[in-house]
């Protein structure tokens, strides 16, 4: 039986090219973006099992239509990548840095996920061994960070926290969660220079296939762990 799995932010970039390679696959893949007709343009071009959904993780109505749309059309859910992200904040210091800009990437970067995850959870919990993958960058880790991209970095080390909390409270619910970093790639919010898009929507795919009893509240990034 293939998988259901919902990506947020997948009409383009890193959400599209892990909605083609899991629709190669053979699971089924919920293409979720802000703008219907871009969700819709994105599906039909892939081709294969991919079902446009409009959802604007800013949106609470937004994300309970398409909650209610899931459970009526598929009746559960097997992964949710929320791969919904953004505010680069490249030349920022955090000891100048516009506060107004980090409240957005909080917006984008945390509460986006956080929306979804407690909108579509009952979905998880009707399947077995469900998923949740966040998104996340390899900036976020404590252990290697630096003063470059505060609000950014910030941003997506609270990610990573939500991500330890969810793991912890649905551990012995039997859903796994994770957090996964691309690299830097080349989309249009990591710009020129990075890795091919591929590579990238790869390292996620390796940890919404992590297979059952490989734990939960890891951080990966090329089927590595990455310190936290």
């Amino acid at each position: 039986m293939s998988r259901i799995i919902l990506i947020t932010g997948a009409n383009r970039g890193i959400g599209r090219e892990l909605a083609a390679q899991l629709a190669a696959a053979g699971d089924t893949v919920l293409l979720s973006a802000r703008d219907e007709g871009a969700a819709k343009k994105s599906a039909s071009e892939i081709g294969g099992d991919v079902h446009p959904v409009q959802l604007d993780t800013s949106d609470v109505s937004s994300i309970s239509a398409a909650a209610r749309r899931i459970e009526a059309e598929f009746g559960r859910l097997d992964v949710l990548v929320n791969n919904v992200g953004g505010v680069y904040d490249y030349g920022q210091k955090a000891s100048t840095a516009d506060l107004a800009v980090a409240q957005q990437a909080l917006e984008t970067n945390l509460f986006s996920a956080w929306r979804v995850t407690q909108s579509v959870l009952p979905l998880l919990r009707k399947a077995q061994g469900a998923r949740i993958v966040n998104v996340s960058s390899e900036a976020a880790s404590l252990e290697r960070m630096g003063a470059s991209v505060p609000a950014y970095a910030i941003s997506k080390t609270a990610l990573n926290a939500l991500t330890r909390v969810f793991a912890a409270e649905l551990a012995d619910e039997g859903i796994t969660v994770h957090a996964a970093s691309p690299g830097w790639t080349a989309t249009e919010l990591g710009g020129e220079g990075g890795r091919p898009v591929a590579e990238g929507a790869a390292s996620i795919l390796h940890v919404i296939d992590l297979p059952a009893g490989s734990g939960s509240g890891g951080f990966y990034q090329d089927e590595q762990v990455l310190p936290w």
